[in-house]
């Protein structure tokens, strides 16, 4: 596995989708199978020394753009997210009682844990955006209207890799103004 080409990938990922929709001051979803990265079937072969190597990238990119991060992990613990705390208190989210670890959360969400400052994993997020390497559904954990982002890259290793931003619901009829 070529690592700094995944580096590469998920960089360039995140710059298009922070260019098409300024993610600064917002909150990000990272759905993420690294097991898919490397090739394998989701679930199978996670991989901490990937998990590591993205959360570098998507660390920096995080602390330079103000960009919250939340990582979903996977069914194991029901998709609940790991954050950090003062996310947490800031959108007056509860944690809940479970660490995220390789064979229950997923390699990324384990090493979410072990590197933010002050993790808790709650149950449920509603972000501003989202990226989604390897297919692991996002969309429960993005606010209610979800609009696709084409990325640079369609793939980060072997991962499949999609992208949403999101926007109010546009009500009222046919006299309504939205701009």
């Amino acid at each position: 596995m070529d690592l700094e080409r995944v580096k590469h990938e998920l960089d360039a990922s995140l710059q298009a989708l922070d260019e098409r929709f300024p993610l600064s001051g917002k909150l990000l979803v990272v759905g993420c199978s690294t097991s898919e990265v490397i090739g394998k079937q989701i679930g199978k072969a996670g991989s901490p020394e990937v998990a590591s190597v993205l959360f570098d990238v998507l660390e920096a990119f995080s602390r330079k753009r103000q960009v919250a991060l939340a990582f979903q992990g996977c069914e194991h613990i029901n998709r609940a997210l790991t954050l950090e705390r003062t996310t947490a208190e800031r959108l007056g989210l509860d944690p809940v009682g479970v660490v995220p670890v390789p064979e229950a959360g997923g390699s990324m969400a384990s090493a979410a844990y072990k590197r933010l400052e002050d993790p808790v994993v709650v149950e449920s997020i509603k972000a501003d955006a989202g990226i989604d390497i390897g297919d692991t559904f996002i969309g429960m954990h993005l606010k209610p209207v979800a609009v696709p982002v084409r990325l640079p890259h369609r793939e980060i290793g072997e991962a499949h890799v999609t992208a949403a931003i999101t926007r109010p619901k546009l009500i009222g009829g046919s006299r309504a103004k939205y701009e």
